[in-house]
């Protein structure tokens, strides 16, 4: 895979030396854990790696790999991690490292396709490759950033044009994990009748043609529109069917039904967590889990119409909305809209001093949740109410967020118009 192109010798260079750094940097994380597993109580590994790991097991013996309660994932991903097994049970580690420091790379190309300056694209590079978190998690051995080279490398063929290519990966997300179902509308809004005639990224704004025009623009299928899905519609059917031949109902319950219906009443960062567990036995309960995705639905759609002309931004807006409103919100699906940060920072005209603010605060809400959650959960404290709470303050840190990325999104295109507006499109 060809790297960066397109990039002068120096900046080449730098961001080959970063992302090495990168590499390094995670590999030595995940030989620390090693040696953090074998001589202290308090794990370095993180305790899904031991459920792929078991589910691998499972399989190389020629089982399924639901018999390891609570592996709620594709098999594809237990059969990619049997040398576990049979080789090293570092190999799934360096895998998810390797996608890590390919997230970082693919967002440098994505943003150099876009005609972004290249010392901005490193930097915003940067922000991923030096960043703690997705660093720590890959290297404890989550795979989060499987899905974040499936979801970046969807968007990177959307803007190259490649529309059956860009279908057969956004199928084999969706089958990883479901969240990414969420980006079909505006990726079938951007696959419109001038998609093909402009440069890789945008689409010029404007229905001169009335409303008449408008809603053809959005729903009428052309050639990109059909070809994107039935590849993608193809691809996920044979991948189902596949897996349901192979493990039958064990797999759509575990692998889909379950991430549906689910109503995870234990503390975590969603909003709903409380109102869940107060109806958890109430015969209403089933009910109350499914209007909790009505203020996503909403939302979504919402996105989708106003912003899919710029793929990565309705995407990044969309998955923080999804997140922040889901019915259950852990600290591994930041990872679902941190990856494509980097993305939407050179359309945001926002100050230095804010986004800092912004950061902090976001860093503090999560801070508290925390502090309250390790009484309730290690000591044995009364602060149920209280980490509701917190994680209400953590919500409303979130909307904000939100509302002034947008906010500052709306003033770029109007402050700056024709050229970097184009450039940050192209």
């Amino acid at each position: 895979m060809e790297i960066i192109p397109t990039m002068s010798v120096k900046s080449y260079g730098v961001a080959l030396g970063w992302c090495a750094a990168a590499f390094l940097v995670r590999f030595i994380l995940a030989a620390y854990g090693e040696w953090q597993d074998r001589t202290m109580l308090v794990k370095y590994t993180d305790v899904d790696y031991h459920v792929f790991t078991d589910a691998a097991r499972y399989v190389s013996q020629g089982a399924s790999p639901y018999q390891r309660a609570t592996y709620r994932y594709t098999p594809l991903l237990a059969w990619a991690l049997i040398p576990n097994i049979h080789l090293s049970p570092l190999f799934g580690k360096i895998v998810f490292i390797f996608c890590d420091v390919l997230t970082g790379t693919l967002i440098l190309r994505i943003l150099q396709l876009g005609g972004c300056p290249e010392r901005v694209a490193v930097k915003s590079a940067l922000l991923w490759w030096l960043n703690p978190l997705p660093a720590t998690v890959s290297s404890r051995g989550n795979a989060e950033s499987v899905m974040s080279v499936l979801v970046l490398s969807t968007l990177y063929t959307l803007m190259k044009h490649h529309t059956r290519t860009a279908a057969l990966l956004y199928a084999m997300s969706v089958h990883v994990k479901i969240y990414p179902v969420t980006y079909c509308v505006p990726i079938y809004f951007l696959l419109g009748r001038d998609y093909h005639r402009t440069s890789p990224g945008g689409i010029t704004h404007g229905f001169k043609d009335g409303f008449s025009r408008w809603i053809a623009e959005l729903f009428w299928p052309n050639k990109s529109r059909l070809e994107f899905v039935f590849v993608s519609v193809t691809t996920f059917t044979l991948l189902t069917g596949l897996m349901y031949y192979c493990y039958g109902d064990d797999f759509l319950e575990e692998t889909y039904f379950y991430h549906v219906t689910r109503r995870d009443v234990r503390h975590n960062f969603s909003p709903y967590f409380y109102m869940l567990y107060l109806t958890s036995e109430s015969p209403l309960s089933f009910a109350v889990g499914l209007l909790a995705f009505l203020p996503q639905v909403m939302l979504l759609i919402a996105l989708s119409i106003r912003y899919y002309k710029d793929i990565a931004f309705c995407c990044f807006a969309q998955t923080f909305v999804f997140v922040a409103f889901n019915k259950v919100c852990t600290s591994q699906y930041f990872l679902w809209y941190l990856c494509l940060f980097p993305l939407v920072i050179p359309t945001l005209r926002m100050k230095l001093s804010e986004a800092l603010c912004l950061t902090v605060l976001w860093f503090l809400g999560q801070a508290l949740w925390l502090y309250l959650a390790y009484h309730l959960e290690f000591e044995g404290k009364d602060t149920f109410l209280a980490v509701w709470l917190a994680g209400l303050v953590f919500f409303a840190v979130n909307i904000t967020i939100l509302v002034r990325m947008i906010t500052t999104y709306e003033e770029h295109q109007t402050f700056v118009g024709g050229k970097l507006a184009l450039m940050a499109r192209r």
